[in-house]
């Protein structure tokens, strides 16, 4: 069976000598869902985290707690594993071991260590979308100080500012942490000072991008599998809508009504910039849409975080798509029904937190939940989600949303 530069047709048996096996760097509640739906599929799972009882470990074959970001730990790992395949599930790894390891054909790296590399850092793919493919995108500058940021908004001798109001990102963070908008100069200070205490590496760059009065975001979900001939195809899940705060998701829905010449464009992004990253999975797409109009946003190499609410609108959701495309197997992006989710938090501080409540949530009609099971609670940590379908989006939408409003975490 080959392995590498994937697939034969043949899984073989967990936990013995013809096991395929799957090792997944970061195990939160999007990389659990992945190895649940690899199980179901024979496959022999390794999770790995930075902290202890993450919730990919509570269901993996076996676990590790490692720094990810230490490149001779994270080889070392990998090669006493010897996983067949690599899927990273955060951005916080030393990405320069995974080309490394790729380079000597040691694992493959889904979708690749090249896009894993890009993608981990805003710069790099944002210059790729920008620069090399030229797509649409807000207007944009790098800082590396308070400084550099004043000059890259306000403007300098050099050249004129993005000016307000802008968006302020470190270039490697994860779910929204540390962005903000910025309307003043009065804001430039604490932008900086929350960017940099957000960011997964320190001492990495900020982003600023320009205002896009846009009318919505979506995430468009597109898979890169193959098929029976062994090449690969570019497939689309229905449009994801969501809501934002603070660069956080807190609520999305499926399908997300926009125009076909709108739909036609997205799709045509996400052909893009995929294809350029190359190799096989889930890659979520962030763009914003303003009519017809459709720009760039942000893209991730794996199921992304609004996806959940296909758990409940798609026969195969965005996991189970990651791990067929991942073995070489058939993929169906159809929608079955119109839905929506919803974030719980945390609410309070504690480990060990106890969920009240959960009979009269799941009352809600239509409705369903997943909870994470991380160890410790923080006010505004994603502990779970919320889901619920509908005649429409907004029934779907209220329900999600009512379902979530009735869990209380309490402190075990």
């Amino acid at each position: 069976m080959l392995f590498y530069g994937f697939l034969a047709m043949n899984i073989g048996t967990p936990l013995s000598p013809s096991a395929t096996r799957v090792m997944l760097l970061g195990s939160g509640e999007l990389g659990k869902e992945v190895i649940i739906a690899l199980q179901r599929l024979g496959v022999e799972t390794i999770a790995v985290d930075r902290y202890a009882n993450a919730p990919g470990h509570q269901v993996a074959h076996r676990t590790h707690v490692i720094a990810m970001t230490d490149a001779v730990a994270l080889k070392r790992l990998i090669e006493q594993e010897r996983p067949h395949i690599i899927v990273p599930e955060i951005e916080a790894i030393a990405t320069e071991a995974l080309v490394e390891l790729e380079e000597r054909r040691v694992a493959e790296v889904i979708p690749t260590a090249r896009a894993t590399m890009l993608t981990m850092n805003r710069e790099g793919i944002r210059r790729l979308a920008a620069e090399t493919l030229k797509l649409p995108t807000s207007t944009y500058r790098f800082a590396a100080s308070e400084q550099e940021l004043t000059a890259a908004i306000v403007g300098d001798a050099r050249s004129k500012g993005i000016g307000f109001p802008c968006v302020v990102k470190p270039t490697i963070s994860s779910s929204g942490k540390g962005q903000s908008v910025v309307r003043s100069k009065d804001e430039l200070a604490a932008a900086w000072q929350y960017a940099e205490s957000a960011a997964r590496v320190r001492g990495s760059r900020v982003i600023v991008e320009g205002w896009i009065p846009f009318d919505y975001e979506i995430t468009l979900l597109t898979v890169r599998a193959q098929n029976a001939s062994g090449d690969i195809e570019t497939h689309y899940c229905d449009p994801i809508g969501h809501v934002q705060v603070n660069g956080d998701y807190v609520e999305s829905w499926q399908p997300q009504p926009m125009s076909d010449v709108a739909l036609a464009k997205a799709r045509e992004i996400a052909a893009k910039i995929t294809a350029e990253l190359g190799g096989r999975g889930v890659f979520g797409v962030e763009l914003f849409v303003k009519g017809d109009d459709v720009w760039f946003s942000e893209v991730s190499p794996r199921p992304h975080d609004t996806g959940m609410v296909t758990m409940c609108t798609q026969p195969q959701d965005e996991f189970e798509l990651h791990a067929r495309a991942i073995l070489g197997l058939p993929v169906d992006t159809r929608l079955a029904a119109i839905g929506a989710s919803a974030v719980i938090y945390g609410q309070v501080e504690a480990r060990g937190v106890r969920f009240e409540n959960v009979a009269d949530a799941l009352a809600v009609p239509s409705s369903d939940l997943r909870l994470f099971g991380k160890p410790d609670a923080y006010r505004k940590r994603r502990m779970g989600v919320a889901l619920a379908t509908g005649r429409d989006v907004a029934q779907a939408r209220e329900r999600a949303k009512k379902c979530a409003s009735r869990i209380t975490p309490r402190a075990a």
